[in-house]
């Protein structure tokens, strides 16, 4: 190293806990955060933000329900209802009840239909983006 020079630093520290190392662990945590929202918080050790989170996803796809949005489904003629079908599904074990145990599939008459839709897609990408939040902490790349 030159006179004056900085010392060189990594960009991007390598984990250096057994967490940030088990794949397995990180998996695992993804899938229960995709399945239950705010459950793999829970799995983690952050149950207080896991069970805001899980309050929050649930409650926004509830007011979506109520509000008789659309449960989006792929439609053949339609090629970007594959992104918002995706999206939808993003809330979980929860989209898969609704949609095939409880034959649930919005109104497009109701006057709440288009609010009632944002809300359910919204908490399907909510919970999308809190799955990658879990990856992250499962990884040791954040607290």
């Amino acid at each position: 190293m030159a006179e004056g020079e900085a010392p060189r630093v990594d960009s991007v520290p390598a984990p250096d806990t057994a967490v940030g190392r088990d794949l397995g662990l990180s998996v695992r945590a993804a899938v229960l955060a995709w399945a239950i929202p705010g459950a793999g918080h829970v799995y983690l050790g952050r149950r207080r933000l896991g069970l805001i989170f899980c309050v929050i996803v649930l409650a926004s796809l509830a007011i979506g329900v109520s509000l008789d949005g659309n449960l989006s489904r792929v439609v053949p003629e339609r090629p970007l209802s594959l992104l918002a079908t995706l999206g939808t599904m993003g809330v979980g074990l929860a989209y898969f009840l609704l949609r095939f145990l409880a034959g649930y599939v919005g109104n497009v008459v109701a006057s709440g239909f288009e609010y009632g839709s944002a809300f359910i897609l919204t908490a399907g990408l909510m919970n999308l983006l809190l799955v990658l939040d879990v990856w992250d902490m499962a990884r040791g790349r954040k607290e």
